[in-house]
């Protein structure tokens, strides 16, 4: 597959209401630093902050006067989310096909845009139909809203499912050292075998955010390796995710411009065979069968 976007993946979800509540202002300079980086793919889902941060991203976009060639827009759809915009009784899934067009049509109207570099439906639905996402999807596709399609949080078999009616590209999942079970549970595999590539949020999974015996386990191991590569702790976490022969993108939630750039420099490091081993070992607590 053709490198269309950046090795690491700026997230948004935390840029506005759901976090850093950033200004127009602020968001420009945050689009502006990520490409300066070498980040231009930048991460979007409908839902976040209660259907506005999208929104607010398109105005500093179009504030910016960066070319819309220059970057790669993606955001998620099919999550009918509780909030003030949505008069919606309960938290669902909506993957009807009047519904996946409309919905892309608000995210391009939001982001003002012409057209999504890559769809991703937000999360599964027991109820979604091969057929309907497919006609809904060609239409896109056919009508130059959308570039790419693929899933996000997706099984195999819910994979197999839509790849039936329609190619999926990329299914966005959780994946890191900390929670590595889609390298076990054959979902990995199924991508590589089918040529589905992987995206993966939360990449530096819970090893900063918790202390437990496995983080401390995985520190006190990246802590003997940190100098042998003349890396950070969360460089050394992106490269053993970036060693995966699917080819995994990270996408990274970090609004912190120093990490955003050691992020960057962590697809540079290719870990030794038996340091990725080393690093899998700390964070399971015991050898390989």
């Amino acid at each position: 597959m053709v490198a269309k976007y950046s090795k690491i993946i700026s997230g948004t979800m935390t840029w506005g209401a759901w976090g850093k509540q950033f200004s127009t202002s602020e968001m420009e300079a945050m689009i502006q630093h990520c490409i300066s980086t070498g980040i231009t793919t930048f991460d979007h889902a409908d839902i976040y902050g209660g259907y506005t941060t999208e929104a607010e991203f398109g105005k500093a976009l179009t504030a910016s006067q960066i070319k819309r060639d220059d970057i790669q827009l993606i955001s998620k759809m099919g999550i009918q989310y509780m909030a003030e915009s949505r008069k919606n009784k309960v938290k669902h899934y909506d993957y009807s096909k009047d519904y996946i067009i409309w919905s892309v049509e608000e995210s391009l109207k939001n982001l003002q845009t012409e057209y999504l570099d890559l769809l991703l439906l937000h999360r599964p639905s027991p109820l979604m139909h091969p057929d309907e996402i497919a006609e809904a999807i060609s239409l896109l596709k056919q009508h130059g809203k959308i570039k790419d399609f693929g899933v996000s949080n997706f099984t195999p078999s819910q994979m197999e499912l839509i790849g039936l009616r329609i190619d999926i590209d990329f299914n966005q999942i959780e994946f890191s050292l900390t929670a590595h079970e889609a390298m076990l549970n054959g979902t990995l595999d199924f991508m590589l075998t089918n040529g589905i590539q992987p995206m993966a949020w939360s990449p530096l999974g819970s090893v900063f955010k918790e202390d437990t015996e496995q983080t401390r386990r995985i520190h006190k191991q990246l802590g003997k390796l940190m100098e042998k590569y003349n890396a950070t702790e969360d460089q050394l976490l992106l490269a053993w995710l970036l060693k995966h022969p699917s080819g995994i993108i990270p996408v990274v939630g970090t609004t912190n411009k120093t990490r955003l750039q050691q992020a960057m420099n962590a697809t540079k490091i290719n870990l030794e065979l038996e340091d990725w081993f080393l690093i899998l070992v700390a964070a399971q607590g015991h050898k390989v069968p």
